[in-house]
């Protein structure tokens, strides 16, 4: 079934919605905030990656207070144990039954602050329930629920102590993205509005869990015409023969860009995706997904100058609208 011009417009309009709201919180970076709601649209997780005292944290409350839904947070250290993210089955007296105390897990949006701090067992069992939507716990399997989603965060500094996320955990992320310093005239309005010490509880919730899904359903829906796939396509082949790269995307990194390029066509106002929604989401979907070759990576070369090199090598396909 195909997207009708006023679904579009109702979608284009929640999505606007949405990015206003958070934007409260967050100011002067309305284009990580559609990022970071257009990976929610399309059910996928984020890993926010920057410096200190940038908002990283701030923006996933914000998102999470923005849903009508549960929302948790997990601080990630050394000693924390899977079981203190999924919950653990603990033996009730009264009753003569074990039963599962649910952990933080289970919620709307969930916030793993740091989480490059905690141990790689600890880290398997979050990325686990990320890419399955199921704890099991003794043999026993419960459902996370939908809407369910991810917002990680790390530092990119003070990496004494702290446990890397391997590549193959890191390609369960759908997007990877940073906030970045704000600009003078931000920077000044914070500052002079510093006595608000917790912008994100300050906001609303505005959607309700039911027509996020319906949002993100809509999205699966838009048109895509086969060249811009063949495009995909070609970019991700791209990845795995360039001489700077030890390892390429997988096909998971394409189907995710597949599934990105519908909510941002849709979330501007479009019923079908173009290449040129490739192109604004190629680097924050694709770039966390490759392993730059070690001499390349010393000698400077970055992921994300990789795909952008891509993009301008490869040529642009012709399309159709519908």
């Amino acid at each position: 079934m195909s997207v009708t011009q006023e679904q579009s417009a109702w979608f284009a309009g929640a999505f606007d919605s949405l990015v206003n709201n958070v934007g409260q919180a967050i100011l002067g970076k309305e284009e990580t905030i559609k990022l970071v709601i257009a990976a929610m649209l399309s059910e996928g997780h984020v890993l926010l990656e920057d410096f200190p005292g940038t908002g990283k944290t701030v923006l996933a409350k914000a998102l999470a207070n923005t849903l009508e839904g549960t929302n948790s947070r997990i601080q990630f250290t050394p000693d924390l144990l899977p079981s203190d993210v999924t919950g653990v089955t603990i033996y009730n007296q009264a009753s003569n039954k074990f039963e599962f105390h649910k952990g933080p897990i289970f919620s709307s949006v969930v916030l793993a602050d740091e989480i490059n701090r905690a141990s790689p067992k600890t880290q398997s069992a979050l990325l686990e329930v990320m890419e399955e939507g199921v704890v099991t716990v003794d043999g026993e399997s419960y459902p996370v629920g939908k809407p369910f989603m991810v917002i990680a965060t790390q530092n990119p500094v003070e990496q004494a102590g702290t446990y890397k996320l391997p590549e193959a955990q890191l390609d369960r992320f759908l997007i990877k993205t940073s906030l970045g310093y704000p600009d003078r005239t931000t920077a000044v309005d914070l500052l002079l509005d510093a006595a608000n010490r917790s912008r994100s509880s300050k906001i609303s919730p505005i959607i309700a869990a039911p027509s996020l899904l319906a949002m993100s359903q809509l999205a699966s829906e838009v048109h895509v015409d086969r060249s811009v796939m063949e495009y995909v396509t070609d970019i991700v082949h791209a990845t795995r023969s360039h001489k700077d790269v030890a390892l390429g995307v997988s096909m998971r990194g394409g189907l995710s860009l597949a599934r990105m390029i519908k909510t941002w066509a849709l979330a501007h106002g479009r019923m079908y995706a173009t290449p040129d929604d490739v192109n604004a989401l190629a680097i924050p979907v694709l770039a966390h997904r490759l392993i730059v070759d070690a001499e390349s990576e010393f000698a400077g070369v970055k992921a994300e100058d990789i795909i952008a090199g891509i993009l301008v090598d490869l040529p642009v396909p012709a399309y159709r609208a519908a």
